[in-house]
């Protein structure tokens, strides 16, 4: 895994690209604006956004948990810090506190019953939206991407980054520490200070 190409683009979106996408989300459909919110928020990959239940989201505890669905077995969890607003706009958008009071039934509904690729143009259409410049960097995965950046240039310690992606390899992780640019210019600053 890299963060840039083999013509030397960029691969992730920058910390301005991630605040254009989450202005473009609000100005969409709510269930749309609440997927793509989870997506920046949390760095998961578009097909655990789409395992996520109303059971999967902890409202007192102010976390989502997903199930790592890369792992080579099931079962495998994380939970990932969120937002008070976060969670306040899937509780209203899908009806999270009812449905655990009450609808047991529902429980293990997927809260986004969209494919894959209906997810993916969702994310696409916002991107858009937000102006981002076409290139490699402007797709669902260069959000991930763009989250461990932004964490790492915020000075989240790399087994948290680590453990928030769901990464198997500190290694892995270690790659958001070779950003480049606005973000490495972040980096460097606490050393000029």
């Amino acid at each position: 895994m890299q963060l840039f190409d083999q013509q030397g683009r960029r691969l992730y979106l920058t910390d301005e690209e991630r605040k254009a996408f989450l202005k473009a989300a609000a100005r969409t459909p709510r269930e749309v604006r609440s997927f793509c919110s989870t997506l920046h928020y949390t760095g998961c990959r578009i097909s655990e956004a789409l395992a996520l239940t109303p059971k999967s989201i902890d409202l007192s505890g102010k976390v989502i948990v997903f199930e790592s669905l890369k792992k080579r077995r099931r079962g495998v969890f994380r939970a990932v810090p969120v937002p008070s607003d976060l969670i306040d706009t899937i509780d209203m958008v899908h009806g999270v506190r009812e449905i655990q009071k009450k609808g047991r039934a529902r429980l293990n509904e997927p809260l986004w019953p969209w494919s894959r690729m209906t997810a993916w143009r969702k994310v696409q259409d916002v991107i858009e939206a937000a102006g981002i410049g076409k290139g490699p960097h402007a797709c669902p995965k260069g959000l991930r991407h763009g989250f461990g950046v932004a964490a790492v240039s915020k000075g989240i310690a790399l087994n948290m980054v680590q453990k928030w992606l769901g990464h198997a390899q500190l290694t892995t992780t270690a790659i958001y520490a070779n950003a480049v640019g606005e973000e490495e210019q972040s980096i460097a600053a606490r050393m000029w200070t």
